[in-house]
């Protein structure tokens, strides 16, 4: 097999992403291809390139002398699609790309920019890890992205991203069984969970080590096992496990989700984007950055070659408003927070600032948005 660039692309998503998980998803691809592609990566070169240790993939010292000659061919390679398009001319619709961890709110934030942006073709990638979407904005292959961090365990924020702070200190509830001898509480003190197994998401940046210090922190040692959230739901209704889960939860049958005594889980909300480069006059001049952009340079990657396109040279269109997008995004997520029992009522007795800056959907707009259940309304 002779080496190609996708190869290389390949190479630095797994350093990049520390995963060969998260590489497959930035990469488009499913695990087991890009595993294969690896494997035959390594078998031409005639060494190992990447260590698999529990906390993902990291470059062995032949993998790191690779990926220093492979990052700038990958670079003049995208400068040369830049170069070869600019030229040629081509047109691309407008576009707008955002991205999230998981979040209820996500379909309220789409709402609100596809009205906003009736003309821009408005795409959303989720991710559960937060420094994958940090790193995919300081790339250039998002606008903007609204990712979680958890309190004790901080993001790599790259050099040149922005923070815009939704909710400084949110608190992160607890789904456990319907039948479980706690859930009869309105408020759930973390001992009465103390003889139970949590489940933890590797995959979610920060929440392993942030669970273990609050629990730490109250005396207590329970058995910490790892899964994936989407599909906890079971174990969690048959009493196997209790997992921690986000305010704006939607409890599921057999699942009951309840605050914890103290908010000793608590979670940072931010919107982030690109600093907006100052406007150069003369003819090197360039823009600010555009939300909505045209031109070939606008797609984050070439539907054919799969080369991530850097539009920053020639972006086009009105600046990034990024006001107006975190603006879409507050009211979204203050519509499906006012829409939670339990979080709305944490929001009323904590006075948080969220409350200062909406005014709460009436019981029309919540049935208009098929969120005013009998259970779900006061």
């Amino acid at each position: 097999m002779e080496l190609e660039v996708r190869h290389l692309r390949a190479l630095c998503a797994i350093a990049d992403t520390g995963s060969l998980r998260k590489a497959a998803r930035q990469l488009g691809m499913t695990q087991p291809s890009l595993t294969t592609q690896l494997r035959r990566i390594e078998n031409t070169i005639g060494g190992r390139l990447f260590s698999r240790e529990v906390t993902g993939s990291r470059p062995t010292p032949l993998g790191r002398s690779v990926l220093c000659r492979a990052r700038p061919i990958v670079a003049e390679m995208n400068a040369l699609v830049d170069e070869v398009r600019l030229e040629a001319g081509q047109t691309a619709d407008a576009r707008l790309r955002i991205g999230s961890t998981g979040s209820r709110a996500v379909v309220g934030w789409l709402r609100r920019l596809r009205a906003r942006y009736p003309d821009a073709d408005t795409t959303i990638h989720i991710d559960v890890s937060a420094n994958a979407l940090l790193q995919m904005v300081a790339a250039n292959q998002l606008d903007v992205a609204f990712v979680h961090e958890v309190e004790g365990a901080p993001l790599r924020v790259p050099e040149g991203v922005e923070r815009k702070v939704l909710v400084e200190r949110e608190p992160q509830f607890v789904a456990l069984a319907e039948t479980h001898p706690a859930a009869t509480r309105p408020v759930v003190p973390l001992a009465d969970l103390a003889a139970d197994q949590w489940m933890v998401d590797p995959s979610v940046d920060g929440e392993g080590p942030g669970l273990r210090r609050v629990l730490a922190a109250a005396g207590l040692n329970p058995r910490v096992v790892y899964g994936d959230y989407l599909t906890a739901a079971d174990l969690v209704a048959s009493g196997e496990v209790v997992t921690p889960c986000q305010p704006t939860a939607r409890s599921r049958q057999g699942v009951a989700v309840r605050p914890l005594h103290g908010d000793p889980l608590t979670v940072r909300l931010f919107l982030a984007s690109r600093a907006v480069p100052a406007v150069r006059g003369g003819a090197g001049g360039s823009a600010p950055d555009a939300v909505v952009r045209t031109g070939a340079t606008a797609s984050g990657a070439d539907p054919v070659s799969g080369v991530p396109i850097d539009p920053d040279a020639t972006a086009s269109g009105a600046p990034l408003d990024v006001d107006a997008l975190f603006g879409d995004l507050a009211d979204a997520y203050f519509e499906i927070a006012w829409a939670s029992v339990a979080y709305r009522q944490w929001l009323v007795r904590n006075e948080s600032p969220l409350l200062r800056l909406q005014q709460p959907p009436t019981r029309d707009e919540l049935d208009i948005l098929g969120l005013a259940g009998p259970a779900e309304v006061s």
